[in-house]
């Protein structure tokens, strides 16, 4: 008995976050073209390089 009822696909919205992200990474970071071309994968590492270099420096343990 073949089962040709409905069936149901749920689509996550998380390719909407990512193509916001990668919007956002090249707009807030001003890349170039290519280099918005090479932060379609790599965005949270162009992100995080430049928000770590926000972060001041520990104070030496004493």
């Amino acid at each position: 008995m073949a089962r040709d009822g409905v069936k149901v696909e749920q689509h996550s919205g998380l390719g909407l976050a990512w193509l916001a992200g990668w919007l956002f990474a090249i707009g807030y970071l001003d890349l170039s073209f290519w280099q918005g071309v090479i932060a379609l994968v790599l965005w949270p590492y162009f992100l995080g390089a430049d928000l770590a270099a926000l972060q001041p420096a520990a104070a030496p343990a004493q």
